[in-house]
This record gives structure tokens, C-alpha cells and sequence, in this order.
């Protein structure tokens, strides 16, 4: 195991009606006037964003609103947020959604306190200050409401980054699993896979003995294998929405990370789909996913053997774990299947002719890579999306 920092201060509160705290919340973390920041359409119609501005005025909390986040967050609206929290003295965002409106939340907190373009942080300058930033979560995946990490697209270049830092992860979050009950099954499954894959970047490791934090992965796994189709049949199950909701925030505040060296190619790689395409993160993980593990396998088939016996219940073939890591992943493919989930560019959306442009897009000089369980180049990509054909 590798020497390791983990701070994870953002306080949780989690379950039924808890959002009707949320002044309480911001004034307890310092909050006196409020950037309200959504998207719109289910948190207006449901009725939460107003049961947030009576909870905050009835806390004494001024704020403005800044609705319109879209999927795949766009930098536009962020430098709107920016100036508005500038020109009045805001001191506090509070993002009421999912993880796009938590990143742009983060990367308006981060630039208020910046003079320079706040685009800076995603090109790889540290975010040293930010403004506090507090959650009401409506969807289980990203895991933005534990973690100090943001992702934001550029509308110039369409280009898809991220930055991360502590001084980033929310004050407190709120999670309430009734608020996820209205998401339709596609939505759901997007999230579930977004998890799980948060997992397999740490997972998927050349770091040794780190049966702790692997034992950790695999429990995330286990429960989103068995808790996903039992959603998408009852999505009202108020147990099983909240044991998914806890599952994507452990599989991303670090937990299940911390002491061990990991990857994220695979996130680096998809980026570059959903920027182009605007499709839905988890989709097109769920694509990229699949394709990755089968193109690096070999590099340690003992390693995804693990993952086929523990999680996907596979039984180890010792004269051949490279057989038992194949039936791994087509079981993980059967299992995205399963919940609705695309495998393959012609059920994303996506065409083979842009496979070049995705892969040069993510920016590789000549003799660069990027990944570190098998470090990757252009060409690389290029012959992983091809499997995902």
C-alpha cells in the first residue's frame, strides 16, 4: 500500500425530508448570501427548489438564483455565476441537483475567488481558494457531492476537462433518496454505471497488497449488481434508492481509493464522447468501459480474474485465469445489457469516422500517454474505441 493523505470533511445528512434543513445547514457552514444554482425542469416541477428558498428564508439567508445547468455542464454559465457572485458579495453556492449542477457549482466557487479565467483550473493550475459550496442532491452518480472534483465543458473546442482539490468538497451534502424516485429507468442506469465505474478507475491498480481498499471496491460493486435491477423494476423502493445513493458517494469521495495507484483513462477517453456527442456520461462509460478492460487485460489477467470470481461470481480457472477474466467482462457487458445500457458506438449514437478526432481531442503530444495501469497514447485510443464498435 502506498503512503497516503485522505481529509473528507463535507458533513452528510442523509434521508426523508431532510432538505427542508438546508438554511439551517448553510448558516451552521458560514453561508450568509446564497448563489442558488440548479437546472430546472424536475426541481421546479417536484416542488424542491421551493422547499429550499422556504428553508432558506426561513433561516434568514438572502440569495440569487442561477438556474439552466445543462448534462455535461458548459463553461458559459459558469462565467455567469462568477460575475454575479463577484458583483454581490456571495459567499456561499449551494447547488440543488445532480453532478452537472454540483461541478459548475465547484467551478463557480472556485472562480469567484480567482481573478484570473477560472478555465485556468481545468487546463491544470491548482484551485488553492474557492467559495463554500453545499449540496441537495436529486441523483445518485457522479459523486460530486463527496468529492473535491469538477468537470466542465468549454463550448469553444467543445473540450471536456476536470480539476480536483479539497478546498472544493461541499461543506455539507444532502441526501435524500426520495428525490431520485422520479428519475426514469435510463437515467438510473446512467448514474449506476457512472458508480461503478468510479470504482474500476481505482480498481483497476498496479499497486500490491491493497486488500483493504480492494475488498471496499468489491462491496460497492456487489451492492450495485444487486441493487440496480431491483430499481429499474421498483423505482419507488425507497431502501434500495438509498443504499444506491451511498454507493455513489463512497465509490467517489476516495475511500476506495486511498493508498493505491490509479487509472482513469477510461473517464479521460469518454470525456471526449459526451463532449462530442452529448450523450450521458454514464452511456457512454458504459461503452468505453467494456472496450478498455478488454484491451489492456492482459497486462494483469490475474487482477480482473479477481473481479470476475468475487463480483461477477465467475469460477477461477487456475490452468487459465486469462479465461476467467474474458467471462468477467462479457458478464459485466450481459449486466449493462441488462439495466438498458448501451455496449457499442451504433447503440450510443456515435459514428467510427470520428474515432481520429476523439482520440487527437484529448490533447497527447507525440511520445505522451496518459493512464497509469497500462499507459495509453493516441493510437491507443483510437484501437479501443475501435472494440467498441
Amino acid at each position: 500500500m502506498n503512503n497516503f493523505t485522505f481529509y473528507s470533511p463535507t458533513y452528510f445528512a442523509f434521508g426523508k425530508g431532510e432538505e427542508n434543513h438546508t438554511g439551517e445547514y448553510v448558516k451552521r457552514f458560514g453561508g450568509s448570501k446564497v448563489l442558488l444554482h440548479y437546472g430546472g425542469g424536475s426541481v421546479v416541477r417536484s416542488g424542491l427548489l421551493g422547499r429550499v428558498k422556504e428553508s432558506l428564508v426561513n433561516a434568514g439567508i438572502e440569495y440569487l438564483e442561477l438556474g439552466g445547468v445543462m448534462p455535461n455542464p458548459r463553461s458559459g454559465l459558469v462565467y455567469t455565476g462568477i460575475e454575479r457572485c463577484k458583483s454581490n458579495g456571495i459567499d456561499f453556492v449551494l447547488a440543488v441537483g445532480g453532478g452537472s449542477v454540483i461541478d459548475s457549482a465547484k467551478a463557480i466557487a472556485a472562480g469567484a475567488r480567482y481573478d484570473g479565467d477560472f478555465w485556468d483550473f481545468y487546463e491544470g493550475k491548482q484551485v488553492e481558494s474557492a467559495l463554500k459550496v453545499g449540496t441537495v442532491l436529486t441523483i445518485a452518480a457522479a459523486g460530486s457531492e463527496g468529492s473535491g472534483d469538477s468537470v466542465i465543458t468549454k463550448e469553444e473546442g467543445m473540450l471536456k476537462r476536470g480539476t480536483g482539490s479539497d478546498v472544493l468538497r461541499p461543506m455539507f451534502s444532502i441526501l435524500n433518496p426520495e428525490l431520485t424516485t422520479t428519475l426514469p429507468a435510463y437515467q438510473t442506469a446512467c448514474g449506476a454505471v457512472d458508480i461503478m465505474a468510479h470504482v474500476f478507475e481505482r480498481y483497476f491498480t498496479n499497486t500490491p497488497e491493497v486488500e483493504v481498499t480492494d475488498r471496499f471496491c468489491e462491496a460497492v460493486l456487489l451492492t450495485m449488481v444487486k441493487e440496480v435491477p431491483r430499481v429499474i423494476q421498483s423505482p419507488d423502493n425507497y431502501e434500495v434508492r438509498a443504499n444506491i445513493m451511498w454507493a455513489g458517494m463512497v465509490a467517489h469521495n476516495n475511500l476506495v481509493g486511498v493508498g493505491r495507484e490509479q487509472d482513469w483513462s477510461s473517464h479521460v477517453i469518454e470525456h471526449e464522447l459526451s463532449a462530442l456527442y452529448d450523450c450521458a456520461h454514464g452511456a457512454g462509460l458504459a461503452v468505453v468501459f467494456p472496450a478498455w478492460m478488454t484491451y489492456v487485460m492482459k497486462h494483469d489477467c490475474n487482477r480482473f480474474a479477481q473481479l470476475a470470481v468475487r463480483v461477477w461470481g465467475c469460477s477461477m480457472n487456475f490452468a487459465d485465469p486469462e479465461a476467467t477474466a474474458k467471462e468477467g467482462i462479457e458478464r459485466f457487458k450481459s449486466f449493462l445489457t441488462a439495466i438498458g445500457m448501451p455496449i457499442n458506438f451504433k447503440e450510443l449514437g456515435a459514428m467510427e469516422e470520428d474515432i481520429p478526432k476523439l482520440a487527437a481531442k484529448i490533447g497527447l503530444k507525440a511520445g505522451e500517454t496518459f493512464g497509469s495501469f497500462v499507459p495509453l497514447t493516441t493510437q491507443d485510443v483510437e484501437n479501443i474505441l475501435k472494440l467498441a464498435l
